[in-house]
């Protein structure tokens, strides 16, 4: 025999209708109550009903989520935690590659979801701006759009740029070279700006020569950190834009016989868990990912609570404080 809400309602004392906004995760019942809810669900093994859910509420309880490369390590952390929250919620998720083409219905394969959070867009992505015209909410996480009046949760891609450059700095480095990710992003043009503004709060001149653009992947890093590597004048440190970028510049390094940290420092930026491994241990610029991850998932329900009011509330917009994390690829400049 299933367990219903009335059969909830009645094991905690509360009533039918409070354990059914709970259940649908209600942001108005408090936080108590909230848990005092899924504690008992979880206690007497309630499975949602989700046929009846969407026939009385018009929606199909998933929630798309847009990335762009799975393999990247990035995505599969955050997204084990935007399914492992909405699953709580009772909702299903859909992955979806970006780019959204103009008919995200055929990307679905027919199916319909009730929201979207988007890992991956660039910054002049369409879709973000038409989807809320066709009354399907979205988050932005990790990344945002240009002129696109819509909730995003990001870190603070400025800061952590500059924050790998006073690291840097701070142990004697003046030759800095970058390895950038795409332009149309606002990940990697916001890092850069951050690296620019501390190198020039520092007197220390941005030398386009030890710049290098490129794709948030390995072969990028790989391929960038040997050009820069067999210049006349190498780079003594190098800021990548992301992590996966920095192991293949570490890949680069020992191929081409340069100690890491001893002859070239590396510094990352994410701090996925393989940054930590023993192998790469590498020095990289902390998103906290979860946390974003978690707000993105509340936000979004908070819109689909909210869907169909008379004044929808302005877009939310949440920033991450980032966070230096000091391993094994840096170290002061040779010399020094």
């Amino acid at each position: 025999m299933s367990v219903t809400s009335r059969d909830i309602a009645r094991e905690i004392g509360l009533s039918q209708s409070t354990v059914s906004r709970a259940l649908r995760g209600d942001p108005r019942v408090a936080p108590e109550t909230l848990e005092r809810v899924r504690a008992a669900a979880e206690r007497l093994r309630y499975v949602p009903d989700a046929a009846a859910r969407m026939l009385s509420s018009g929606r199909t309880q998933t929630v798309g989520v847009v990335v762009a490369d799975i393999l990247n390590p990035f995505y599969p952390e955050i997204v084990e935690v935007l399914h492992s929250e909405l699953r709580h919620e009772g909702y299903a998720t859909v992955l979806l590659n970006e780019p959204l083409g103009p008919d995200l219905a055929s990307q679905l394969g027919g199916r319909t979801v009730d929201g979207l959070i988007v890992v991956a867009a660039t910054l002049d992505a369409a879709f973000v701006a038409r989807l809320p015209a066709i009354g399907i909410p979205l988050v932005l996480l990790n990344r945002y759009v240009d002129d696109a009046d819509t909730d995003r949760v990001l870190s603070d891609n400025v800061a952590g740029g500059a924050l790998a450059v006073e690291h840097l700095i701070g142990l004697g480095h003046r030759r800095i070279g970058l390895i950038a990710g795409p332009a149309n992003t606002s990940t990697a043009r916001d890092r850069e700006q951050g690296l620019r503004a501390a190198l020039e709060r520092h007197d220390v001149p941005f030398d386009a020569s030890l710049r290098r653009e490129g794709s948030f992947t390995h072969e990028s890093g790989y391929q960038h950190c040997s050009e820069l590597l067999r210049l006349p004048q190498p780079p003594s440190a190098i800021v990548c834009a992301s992590d996966v970028i920095a192991f293949g510049a570490l890949d680069a390094a020992k191929r081409l016989g340069v100690a890491v940290p001893q002859q070239l420092s590396v510094i990352g930026y994410d701090d996925v868990a393989m940054a930590a491994w023993e192998a790469f241990a590498l020095t990289t610029i902390r998103q906290p990912l979860t946390r974003m991850a978690k707000r993105a998932v509340r936000v979004l329900l908070e819109r689909l609570q909210a869907a169909g009011a008379v004044a929808p509330a302005a877009p939310q917009r949440e920033i991450f404080p980032p966070q230096l994390v000091k391993r094994e690829t840096t170290a002061p400049p040779p010399g020094a």
